[in-house]
């Protein structure tokens, strides 16, 4: 075997396509085996643009004054296959010759390919996932969710002493059956989502609103020794903001207010459908000294007085009946003089 026959066994050996061409009319004087099985095994007048047509000739004699050499792809359709090439076109040292070198990279551009689209479904994934986290925080507190998260369940938990505020508006069936459902719900969300910025200001956490009615708790899931003064301070603010809310707009709206302390049970409540719910005599107390209350009042029991005294104005309602509780002394709770000032400039 000659030594020509022994470089084009090497060149064929090593899958690079090699090919020399005249470096002034590109005439292809030279090519191995891959060179030939990639683009056809040219006539002794064949060129480089006759083998690649698609290949810039301007670009690559300006690439190779500039930069020394020529890189780019092109692609090749072998039977039902097309194949990627990586080209590199460099001056031989007699300069009267340029050397074609080809690498199949079809394999590099599929798991390149392969990779983007993985990338791509993690980041739809991870947006579904944000999303599914957003939309569970709103159903329940956080660390609840992350009891969940963790273990796919949410243990039932006691907590000896909360404090609850449950607030509904005045007239609001009469409202929504008079008027459009969007414009009602366009309503609703611009006050609620002014509610859930007011407690959580004050640490509170709202559990759910149901129609026109909105229920916060503070004490839960995190217990707060100050739960008292902190239920009370939302519905002041939340009466603020309805007042100064109805001087700019057409719908005006009252809510009455009913506080509530004592033991509650949280716990997430369906199997299919989630739902972080709030259970026992501290919401149903907040509910039926609702019913106590006067448009913009806020009602709550004689036993959260000792906690309120210092911030707020009280004033004594009497003993009243409530249904379940029995016989209860009410107050009503007033924004103290300098609570007050805060309040307007809420």
């Amino acid at each position: 075997m000659n030594i020509t026959a022994i470089n084009q066994q090497l060149l064929r050996a090593i899958g690079v396509g090699i090919a020399v061409v005249g470096s002034k009319n590109l005439q292809v004087l030279f090519q191995n085996g891959p060179f030939s099985d990639w683009f056809g095994k040219p006539d002794a007048a064949a060129t480089l643009t006759d083998l690649l047509p698609d290949i810039d000739i301007e670009q690559l004699r300006a690439e190779i004054e500039d930069q020394g050499r020529f890189t780019g792809e092109v692609s090749v359709k072998m039977k039902r296959r097309t194949l990627v090439i990586a080209l590199t076109v460099s001056p031989a040292e007699e300069q009267d010759f340029l050397v074609v070198e080809c690498q199949n990279i079809t394999r590099i551009r599929e798991l390149e390919s392969m990779i983007d689209s993985y990338s791509s479904m993690v980041e739809r994934n991870t947006r579904e996932l944000e999303r599914v986290e957003r939309l569970l925080l709103n159903l329940m507190p956080r660390t609840v969710y992350e009891e969940f998260k963790t273990f796919g369940v949410v243990t039932p938990q006691l907590y000896e002493s909360v404090s609850v505020v449950m607030l509904d508006f005045v007239g609001f069936t009469k409202f929504s059956a008079e008027h459009d459902p969007t414009v009602t719900l366009g309503e609703l969300n611009d006050i609620f989502t002014a509610f859930d910025l007011i407690t959580e200001q004050f640490g509170c956490e709202r559990i759910k609103t149901i129609g026109d009615a909105y229920l916060a708790v503070s004490g839960m899931p995190e217990p707060s020794p100050d739960h008292m003064r902190a239920v009370a301070n939302c519905p002041v603010r939340f009466i603020r903001y309805l007042e100064r809310r109805n001087q700019s707009h057409q719908h005006k709206w009252l809510a009455r207010v009913g506080l509530g302390t004592g033991p509650a049970v949280g716990s997430v409540v369906g199997i299919q459908k989630y739902v972080y719910d709030v259970f026992g005599s501290a919401v149903n107390l907040a509910a039926r000294l609702q019913e106590f209350a006067n448009p913009t009042c806020v009602v709550a029991p004689d036993a959260m007085k000792e906690f309120l005294v210092d911030e707020f104005h009280l004033e004594d309602l009497g003993k009243r009946e409530i249904r379940s509780f029995g016989e209860m002394r009410l107050m009503r709770v007033n924004p103290g003089v300098e609570l007050a000032h805060r309040a307007r400039q809420f």
